[in-house]
């Protein structure tokens, strides 16, 4: 069995650019007295809107976290995360943070990837909002950040959707100023990417999305490093999904394995939406590169994504959770998995999270097996990480504590651990967090995403949490388990 050593965190930090200020882990979170406080009062100027005037601004409503450990010091962590989400798309800026302690403390500083997180007037982030942080970390200890910045309605006369990347060379005290991988106005809009530092390799980092036309068509888009990040090649499709209606990919991820003949290899797992008629159906894919990106295989299909997202189930209320997107992890030990939601094992009746791990580098993958403990209830919003041997760890939300009560949605944050995908066991990180105080962002949001990594000795979530209620609705916490 697990244990968890979860103890009394409290957040100071300070440093050029963040705040400076110790924050006290706030009541009303049920076993907040358990993890560390990792997010704080906004940052972002008081008023600003960035040039936008639609939709509703939760002020200091932190969501979508994302995390990365340096592999030069397992004390060393970089997170980041939406800062003042919006409830009709992104957030007045993103926010990063470093602890250098373990997670103890953090350091946070706003990002100029939007006008609210400081952007000058025509520089790379001079956009409305920001959203899709992502955060990774190179062998020669480099950080990266990458982000979706945008103005306008999609496609529409005014708009824009650019992919910016910062890189910082001190751990993540401070950044460079964005660079710009690619921009669209009114035929394209860019979304959902990561960014991947190759750990056998310093000099290579792989940024990746999809790119929607105004007909619905989603190729899978890379842009490629070879010098650490200081020049970027121009964008490129990897992925072109074809069918007999509208086609696009989602959720590209790339990972790199790190042990034996396929060293070096890369792998795209994607979400493909194939939309004939208006009858959708979706199917988990991979795709392979054995030359650091130039030329990659025929995807193949991992299993079919059969997910249905989220409701409240006495209120109708839903939850805008991670049904649409996979979660993915190579082990050290050549394994990758991949997770995501999925209805089948509840015969339609709610979403699961289904869980696959293939043995031969994604040539084939085996069959989906549920890996949430409780399949009575719905559970979302996978994100998984490795052990050192290879052991899996995942993070999912799901709603074991809710009641038949209508005003409030209590919602749980859990951590499944397994070596083999057939014995899992299970610890809970919080109980019970009243989930409808999250911002509405068609439907209540906490992110597509979370952060989960393997830092010293023990897995480490960053998880965004309702927290305050009205005036703050969510926070980000950092929670660790460990054997």
């Amino acid at each position: 069995m697990l244990a968890a050593w979860l103890t009394v965190w409290l957040t100071a930090c300070g440093g050029g650019g963040g705040d400076a200020s110790p924050q006290p882990v706030p009541p009303g979170l049920p076993g907040a007295q358990s993890g560390s406080l990792a997010s704080a009062a906004s940052l972002v100027a008081p008023g600003c809107t960035g040039g936008r005037s639609s939709g509703t601004v939760y002020l200091d409503a932190e969501v979508e976290p994302t995390l990365a450990v340096s592999p030069l010091n397992p004390q060393h962590l970089v997170a980041a995360w939406q800062q003042d989400r919006a409830s009709d798309g992104g957030a007045r800026a993103l926010v990063s943070a470093v602890s250098f302690d373990g997670g103890l403390t953090w350091t946070r500083s706003l990002q100029p990837f939007s006008r609210c997180g400081g952007a000058l007037a025509g520089s790379a982030g001079d956009h409305e909002r920001a959203t899709d942080p992502w955060v990774d970390i190179a062998p020669d200890g480099t950080v990266y950040l990458m982000g979706l910045a945008f103005s306008g309605a999609n496609f529409s006369a005014s708009s824009r959707s650019a992919m910016l990347v910062s890189r910082s060379s001190d751990g993540g005290r401070t950044f460079s100023a964005p660079l710009l991988l690619h921009v669209d106005g009114a035929q394209g809009f860019n979304d959902k990417n990561t960014i991947t530092a190759d750990p056998t390799d310093a000099r290579f980092v792989y940024a990746v999305w999809d790119r929607l036309d105004p007909a619905g068509n989603g190729p899978a888009l890379l842009a490629r490093s070879t010098d650490g990040g200081l020049t970027w090649e121009g964008a490129r499709q990897i992925v072109t999904p074809t069918s007999a209606g509208i086609s696009q990919t989602i959720g590209n991820r790339i990972v790199v394995l790190t042990s034996g003949a396929e060293r070096g290899v890369l792998v795209n797992v994607f979400t493909q939406i194939d939309t004939v008629n208006g009858s959708s159906n979706a199917t988990m894919r991979a795709t392979r590169s054995l030359d650091k990106g130039l030329t990659w295989s025929v995807p193949v299909v991992v299993a079919e994504h059969r997910s249905m997202g989220t409701r409240d189930a006495a209120s109708g209320q839903a939850i805008r959770d991670g049904s649409i997107i996979s979660a993915v992890a190579a082990g050290a030990d050549g394994r990758i998995w991949v997770a995501w939601q999925d209805a089948r094992f509840t015969s339609g009746a709610h979403d699961a999270i289904a869980l696959v791990v293939s043995t031969d580098g994604a040539r084939t993958f085996s069959a989906p097996v549920a890996a949430n403990r409780d399949l009575s209830v719905p559970a979302f919003t996978p994100n998984l990480s490795t052990r050192p041997d290879g052991g899996l760890a995942l993070l999912h939300y799901d709603l074991r504590s809710n009641t038949a009560a209508t005003q409030t949605l209590l919602a749980d944050a859990w951590l499944v651990q397994t070596s083999d995908a057939s014995l899992f066991s299970e610890t809970a990180l919080v109980r019970g967090f009243d989930m409808a105080q999250a911002p509405d962002a068609g439907g209540l949001f906490l992110g597509d995403y979370q952060g989960l990594a393997w830092a010293n000795g023990r897995f480490i979530a960053v998880a965004a949490l309702a927290a305050g209620g009205n005036t703050n609705r969510t926070d980000i916490f950092a929670l660790g388990v460990g054997p």
